[in-house]
């Protein structure tokens, strides 16, 4: 009887495959060997119910990658500043190149509000002279900032953003892990462009879905995707974002290197050559203007 217990073993282990399931053909299972077959079902269904998705592995994925982007500190996060090279790009040609500088800052309860509202504010400015234009997404809007002043961003544009943000990863593990209805999937372990990962689908309770990639051994993620509708066309488009070149500042390990692609071309690209946080961003980084955009005050290192 061992025998045919370990035959019927190997025979499921070489059925199986992480990518596609169970594979197990239907002569594997005739009834012409009773005890074969029920030794094959059997260990098939315990096999099974140890590949089935865990909510509570997920958990501790997502769990493990808040530890490895630096725990409490990245937790208490308040702001950031990145500090590099931005690329664009149009049907993988390259658009367009500047000098980038993004200012994020969280926002504390009282601050921000719960739910469908974001609790971050970012600052984007694109040149060397960076009160000469920048891009301003509050809580409460967006704007276009020049030396004429500020003009409110197109309703789709902030609606982009603002969708962009709940799906990010970063964001989810900083600020929304303790909110309501929140789930956690396991959807397996895979190799992407020759790295070990974890995969974990995160869902809202509004049925905002994102697969995000975690590396199995430094347990940092590498790669998010998420899907979303075109309002107009109803086209669906599938959103990917790349992290990598992790580095440390002041025990938070954060990306230098961010690509983000949709539909399986090249979009946007940063090389950060700084990235700094907890500097004490004032207010009036993430102020609307009413005249012309006034010198950014910012405390240095």
């Amino acid at each position: 009887m061992t025998g045919l217990w370990w035959r019927a073993l190997q025979r499921v282990a070489a059925g199986f495959s992480p990518r596609i399931g169970w594979r197990v053909e239907a002569r594997h299972c005739t009834l012409q060997h009773p005890p074969y077959a029920i030794v094959l079902l059997f260990a098939l269904g315990a096999l099974t119910a140890a590949q089935a998705p865990s909510g509570s592995k997920a958990k501790k994925i997502v769990d493990d990658a808040v530890a490895a982007l630096g725990g409490d500190k990245f937790l208490n996060m308040e702001d950031r500043i990145e500090s590099g090279r931005a690329y664009s790009f149009y049907r993988e040609s390259l658009a367009g190149l500047s000098v980038a500088t993004i200012y994020t800052r969280y926002l504390t309860v009282a601050e921000g509000k719960s739910g469908e509202e974001l609790g971050v504010r970012e600052r984007q400015a694109f040149g060397k002279n960076e009160d000469s234009g920048f891009v301003l997404f509050r809580e409460d809007g967006g704007w276009d900032v020049t030396f004429r002043g500020a003009r409110e961003v197109p309703k789709d544009r902030l609606d982009r953003y603002r969708d962009s943000t709940l799906h990010n990863i970063f964001y989810i593990l900083r600020m929304r892990l303790n909110e309501p209805g929140l789930t956690f999937d396991y959807k397996g372990f895979d190799v992407v462009e020759n790295q070990p990962v974890e995969i974990v689908d995160i869902v809202d309770s509004q049925n905002r879905s994102v697969t995000v990639y975690f590396h199995q051994s430094t347990k940092l993620p590498v790669r998010q995707m998420f899907v979303w509708r075109d309002p107009q066309t109803k086209e669906r488009n599938e959103e990917v974002t790349r992290f990598a070149r992790y580095q440390d500042s002041s025990g938070v390990q954060w990306p230098h290197q961010i690509t983000r692609e949709r539909n399986g071309e090249r979009t946007y690209q940063i090389f950060s050559e700084s990235v700094v946080i907890n500097r004490d961003l004032t207010d009036s980084i993430f102020a609307v203007p009413n005249g012309p955009a006034t010198k950014t005050n910012v405390k240095k290192k």
